[in-house]
């Protein structure tokens, strides 16, 4: 089934107006499957390999069936008082934000496959207690990640902070984990590889080295080609989901994001034939033209799978 747009009547307003890239929709996804009977409401969009849900995450989650989903990649607000959208709120106390924070997650753990991934993106003072909190879930911890960030402002009497912390735990022994290899490292001056690997470089893998648990070459999403004009929120390198989305799944395993923000997780799952499933509660419009329109780049990634 085609999507049909309605132009504006007014004559100017069709000069100006830039028509979105008309795609051909055959068959699309079904998220009944994966709901329980008492839930009505229908997904604002739809496409082939997805869905998406204009609401609270909490109005959503509790009623996705008992391990259905393969894998939960959340980047919920940080509690910093920042302007996102009308519906979000991000100016809690601490214990309110965590018991908040603790409520989704035990939903998003509850919705895991046995063998399911969950990755949460957030500030390491955070995830410090959510993750004690996974593994009183009974949840198995895999990794820490820290992703560098290359822009912050030193804090009066503290360190520098220079990561975000993105933590890795799953539902007993994980049920996919893809070996990822990164390129070499090498001199953008002079093209010459940066280390001798103690002499063994020889030895390694053609493909590249493994990756680490500290991620230094993640881009930042400054620049418009990157995200909508229409969110001014920070958005996520689409370079943090593609690892994320490839080393815990395969093709046709089911993702979900419960705070889907400039929907990098969907469009990354639509490249990878990956199922999922958004929740979005202020930008679902937002993320609905990113999916449509094609207008917004995705970082290059190098990266080697193994299969």
């Amino acid at each position: 089934m085609q999507k049909t747009i309605e132009l504006p009547t007014d004559s100017a307003m069709q000069k100006q107006w830039k028509q979105p890239v008309f795609k051909w929709h055959g068959k699309t996804f079904e998220a009944k499957p994966y709901l329980k009977d008492s839930f009505v409401t229908s997904p604002i969009y739809s496409s082939a390999l997805g869905a998406l849900f204009s609401e609270d995450c909490m109005k959503v989650l509790p009623f996705i069936k008992d391990g259905v989903v393969d894998t939960v990649f959340a980047d919920p607000p940080f509690n910093l008082g920042k302007q996102y959208g009308r519906n979000t709120h991000d100016r809690r106390s601490d214990e309110e934000y965590l018991a908040w924070s603790q409520a989704w997650l035990s939903e998003c753990v509850r919705i895991l496959k046995p063998g399911g991934a969950l990755f949460l993106y957030n500030l390491p003072k955070w995830n410090v207690l959510f993750g004690a909190y996974l593994t009183q879930l009974q949840m198995d911890f895999r990794h820490w990640i820290a992703i560098e960030i290359s822009a912050c402002l030193p804090i009066p009497g503290r360190l520098h902070p220079s990561h975000y912390s993105l933590l890795y735990y799953t539902k007993g022994k994980p049920k996919v984990f893809r070996r990822i290899r990164t390129p070499i490292e090498t001199c953008r001056h002079c093209n010459e590889e940066i280390k001798d690997y103690g002499g063994h470089r020889g030895a390694m893998n053609p493909k590249g080295v493994t990756l680490k648990d500290v991620w230094t070459d993640i881009p930042p999403v400054r620049h418009w080609k990157f995200k909508s004009k229409n969110r001014k929120a920070n958005a996520l390198s689409t370079r943090i989901l593609s690892r994320v989305i490839e080393m815990s799944t395969v093709s046709g395993d089911l993702v979900l994001d419960p705070f889907g923000g400039s929907g990098t997780t969907f469009v990354v799952c639509e490249e990878k034939n990956r199922h999922w499933i958004g929740i979005e509660i202020d930008f679902a419009k937002e993320i609905i033209d990113r999916l449509e329109c094609d207008d917004i780049k995705s970082h290059k990634n190098h990266d080697y799978v193994e299969e």
